[in-house]
């Protein structure tokens, strides 16, 4: 395992069993984003950073007839995860798969090389390397698919006092909010082919982004 999959294990090794119970409050986003998902039927799901499979379980009560995939760097996280689907009934809808944001194969992992959706939710900002990461979930998009990316926000309608607590207190579990995530949307898309779009949420809380691909 990588230095920073040896880092998410010590992180979420007991927070995983409050994980979804807390994060429910500040992880804003994430239900819009699967609501607008939209996969067609029978197409296929892949979230970039699973962690406790709360997502896809989600996505798979939204949306029963499409394939879900979920790959993630932390074990600790993916036994939550496999233990969650297995709770709801959706071992067969939902694959998971231990493998690195930034360079994972999913032919080998998961049998397919593209996805018609790819989403990463509150991931982008606990990946150092977090380009690569965003790169990598772009080549995973099946032509006319879709990206789409929920994370932190930088806060600039909320009050300064507010933004230095949340900054401090997500540095303590190694999250950084990516101030250059816009930009590095509308690069991709140019690079790769497609169409992008960011917007920040809740005054600025939060940011949803992503691009369709051509």
């Amino acid at each position: 395992m990588s230095g920073h999959g040896q880092l998410m294990d010590g992180v979420y090794r007991y927070q995983r069993h409050i994980y979804d119970l807390t994060r429910k409050y500040y992880l804003l986003g994430r239900d819009g984003l699967i609501a607008d998902l939209d996969p067609p039927a029978g197409g296929a799901v892949l979230e970039i950073g699973c962690g406790t499979g709360r997502n896809l379980i989600a996505v798979g009560k939204a949306w029963p007839k499409a394939r879900l995939y979920g790959v993630d760097i932390s074990d600790a996280m993916l036994d939550t995860a496999r233990a969650s689907v297995a709770k709801a009934g959706m071992a067969d809808q939902v694959t998971l798969a231990q493998g690195d944001a930034c360079g994972f194969d999913p032919q080998a992992l998961f049998g397919r090389a593209s996805f018609e959706r790819v989403f990463i939710s509150y991931a982008l900002s606990m990946i150092p390397e977090w380009e690569m990461a965003l790169v990598q979930a772009a080549r995973c998009v099946a032509p006319g698919g879709k990206l789409e990316i929920v994370d932190f926000g930088q806060q600039d309608e909320l009050p300064a006092l507010w933004k230095r607590a949340l900054f401090g207190w997500l540095e303590r579990f190694h999250v950084s909010p990516r101030r250059e995530l816009n930009g590095a949307i509308n690069r991709l898309a140019q690079d790769m082919g497609g169409f992008p779009h960011v917007r920040t949420l809740y005054r600025g809380y939060a940011v949803r982004g992503g691009l369709i691909r051509v």
